[in-house]
């Protein structure tokens, strides 16, 4: 039988705080504010060849080349269907060599920006979610209703990004 992790062992990351809510699939998501940069429509994307499913190409962001991640795709399900409300956060990950890097991420709709007490932050399920545990911080519970909260730094791993890059070059 698994550990059972007590609330309080919840990764210190996770306080009290801002947290911007998108959806995707039907789910709904959220990344701390801090890590927002910015929001922008779904444009024009520059197709990098040999890329994984995962990396739906890279944008020019006021003169910054930068690379745009397909959730769906990231998460082990279908490429993300771009409609109307599609946008791409821009987001600024924070990498264990303290390395600063702007990634975008191609939701289906962004929601809102939500207060979550840590109260109301539960671990991440040992088993059952949609995607990876280690991709989660937590599930905040908003009005009844269960939001992932993602951890940036693993859904964004620069170096497993790159190994996913690597084995689709073969």
């Amino acid at each position: 039988m698994g550990n059972l992790i007590k609330a309080d062992a919840i990764t210190p990351a996770i306080t009290n705080g801002q947290y911007l809510t998108f959806s995707l699939r039907g789910e709904y998501y959220a990344v701390t504010t801090s890590s927002v940069k910015e929001i922008i429509e779904y444009g024009q994307l520059t197709k990098v060849p040999m890329m994984p499913a995962s990396i739906r190409g890279v944008i020019n962001l006021r003169g910054a080349v930068v690379p745009v991640i397909d959730l769906g795709a990231r998460f082990g399900t279908e490429q993300t269907t771009i409609d109307r409300r599609s946008c791409i956060v821009i987001l600024e990950v924070n990498h264990s060599d303290n390395e600063l890097q702007v990634i975008g991420v191609v939701v289906d709709a962004v929601n809102e920006v939500l207060e979550i007490a840590t109260d109301d932050i539960e671990p991440a399920p040992a088993f059952g979610a949609n995607i990876r545990t280690d991709f989660m911080l937590g599930m905040g519970i908003v009005g009844g209703r269960l939001v992932i909260l993602l951890d940036v730094g693993k859904v964004l791993s620069v170096d497993e990004l790159a190994a996913l890059s690597a084995s689709a070059a073969l």
